[in-house]
């Protein structure tokens, strides 16, 4: 049976002037963000008219509208903006508290969990900040596979996976957590050679490409839309990993489309304005039932983290420019740092075997 409500009370209101409830802005939280109620029911696997009482309910606790509804989704009103910012910083501080709380059941988590990622992203982003979290979690074994291809979850090829394509099996979870901004970068070497690129029809009439031919990409679905037929001369290298398609632009084969973080990476790559660029989203997906999993769970929410793009603006939904990363990257550690290993280091000078010297022939 359950209690009585106090005479004046509805569930999950609260009284003016007191907390509010988290449940209730987290809900209004994520439905603010993806943009339409049918959308967030799908990614919340709540139905859309729960998630519309909900939003109502507390609409009524603080007497005001904060969305209204559309054909084509719901839009925020003035008010709704407000609290749309008061509960990105609650959501923040859920984090901190998450965080500090797990940090003390660290040493009773044990066992292995497995990560699958795109593997750049694994390269570049993951693995270097995986340290802080097994630094954390020291009985956890972290078993990180990078690759383009998207891992089988439901067959069990991971416990969470990383990847740029929209998981389709509807018996996923499937939680967006970032985007990757992709733009075109040439190197200086390149530039020495051959010219800077000044645009688009300029690239396709006076200079090389080299493109990455793999899973998860759209490489050719980009190359196609703006450049036609692929033609020897112009696409000077085609290669299928990320880590050679980075080198392969940073040592002058051609001109390539990276992600706007690269230049973090401490390589003098230039980006280039040229009016194309495009989007990729970052996904995660993994098993409803392995939420129940202590240990696959804190993989779940550390991943989440090392997405945020109100830390690390270079995975937020709006584009910020390369230029403007250390700028709009608020923490106090160096921007390069969180690339550790990849940040570029004086190279010692190479004397060859045989050399001339004022005393005589070496050998």
């Amino acid at each position: 049976m359950h209690p009585p409500e106090r005479r004046g009370a509805r569930a999950g209101a609260h009284p003016p002037g007191r907390m509010a409830d988290w449940d209730l802005v987290r809900i209004f939280l994520e439905v603010a963000r993806i943009g339409s109620f049918r959308a967030a029911s799908e990614q919340l696997n709540m139905s859309a008219n729960y998630l519309s009482k909900r939003i109502s309910l507390l609409e009524r606790a603080y007497k005001t509208t904060l969305m209204t509804r559309h054909v084509d989704g719901i839009r925020l009103t003035p008010e709704g903006l407000q609290v749309l910012e008061a509960a990105k910083r609650m959501e923040e501080a859920s984090f901190g508290l998450d965080c500090a709380l797990l940090s003390q059941a660290a040493p009773a988590l044990s066992g292995e969990v497995r990560l699958a990622v795109t593997e750049g992203l694994g390269t570049f982003w993951l693995a270097p900040r995986l340290v802080e979290f097994q630094r954390a979690y020291p009985g956890l074994l972290v078993d990180l596979k990078c690759e383009m291809r998207s891992a089988d979850v439901l067959r069990l090829e991971a416990d969470v996976a990383v990847q740029l394509e929209h998981p389709d099996k509807l018996d996923l979870k499937r939680v967006k957590i970032g985007r990757l901004h992709i733009m075109p970068f040439v190197s200086p070497a390149y530039v020495e050679i051959y010219g800077m690129p000044k645009s688009a029809d300029d690239i396709r009439q006076n200079h090389r490409i080299v493109l990455q031919d793999a899973e998860q990409t759209r490489a050719k679905e980009m190359y196609d839309k703006y450049a036609g037929r692929e033609q020897l001369g112009f696409v000077a290298m085609r290669n299928n990993v990320s880590t050679a398609h980075l080198w392969s632009i940073a040592k002058g084969a051609g001109i390539g489309w990276l992600p706007t973080y690269v230049p973090a990476l401490g390589d003098p790559l230039i980006p280039l304005d040229i009016g194309v660029k495009f989007e990729l989203d970052i996904w995660l997906a993994y098993h409803p039932d392995a939420n129940k999993i202590p240990r696959v769970r804190h993989l779940i929410d550390w991943t989440v983290q090392s997405f945020d793009g109100r830390k690390y603006p270079w995975f937020s939904d709006e584009f910020v420019h390369p230029k403007d990363l250390q700028k709009s990257y608020k923490e106090a550690e160096p921007l390069v740092n969180l690339f550790a290993g990849f940040k570029k280091v004086s190279r010692p000078k190479i004397v060859p075997i045989f050399s001339d010297r004022s005393s005589g022939r070496n050998r």
